[in-house]
């Protein structure tokens, strides 16, 4: 059965896109001489062969860092609001997410600029809404569709009130529709920083429940992804089972 990995560089979320295989294990036994030599035989010398030296490291690749305009990193007003279910980190609801016409930008980021980056996107999505004359229905959501230790691929969305006639909001901004089906709902509520407490008690919980969940996770921006050190900052992250 797959298992959820734990780990990621400096946290927990990359490590809930990875399912961890058990490695088997196979031992080999040697079969048994058929006679026993007539007489012990003298041990040959011990020859220390010389070692080859050890290959230099090799160099980390660059990280992909999605770098937005700075014209793009205010978030414009008019954003819905959202009453979060709780305000205990860790706390965790089964719910239903309703399928949702949406705005969605597809970028790549370092986990280091993510906090960043991902209030960049949502800032470019609601410029593109607002100047095809689209209103937002939703607060912003983030579906983290695969990561590495260092980087992260995503999807930012931003729900609509209807699905626009052209699907191409703008040259890199596409109408699509949200997550939906069955979910677990835990809600961060605590600097940006401190995010990984809570992916680790949605690891502890989902090993305790025997939950194999999909690979990709959702993020919903309650609070606006003004600073990452804001002790109110609130998220709500949906896990869905497969």
């Amino acid at each position: 059965m797959e298992r959820l990995k734990r780990r990621r560089g400096g946290g927990m979320r990359a490590g809930l896109l990875a399912a961890a295989l058990a490695a088997g294990v196979f031992a080999v036994a040697a079969p048994a001489s058929a006679q026993a030599p007539a007489e012990p035989q003298p041990s040959a010398p011990s020859i220390e062969e010389p070692q080859p030296a050890p290959a230099p490291p090799a160099e980390a690749p660059a990280k992909p860092n999605l770098q937005l305009p700075d014209a793009v990193m205010s978030t414009p007003p008019g954003l819905p609001t959202l009453v979060p279910p709780s305000t205990n980190s860790g706390d965790v609801d089964e719910v239903t997410l309703p399928e949702k016409p949406a705005a969605i930008f597809t970028g790549d980021s370092s986990w280091d600029a993510g906090f960043k980056n991902l209030s960049a996107s949502f800032a470019h999505i609601l410029d593109a809404m607002s100047k095809a004359g689209l209103k937002p229905a939703g607060r912003p959501l983030a579906v983290f569709l695969s990561a590495d230790d260092t980087n992260f691929h995503y999807e930012a969305m931003v729900p609509l009130e209807t699905a626009p006639a052209d699907p191409q909001i703008a040259p890199d901004v596409k109408a699509g529709v949200t997550p939906s089906g069955s979910a677990f709902r835990f809600v961060h509520k605590a600097p940006y920083d401190e995010i990984d407490t809570t992916y680790e008690a949605i690891t502890a919980y989902l090993d305790s429940k025997n939950i194999v969940a999909k690979d990709a996770f959702i993020e919903e921006y309650v609070s606006d992804l003004k600073d990452p050190s804001d002790p109110n900052l609130t998220i709500n992250v949906y896990v869905q089972p497969k």
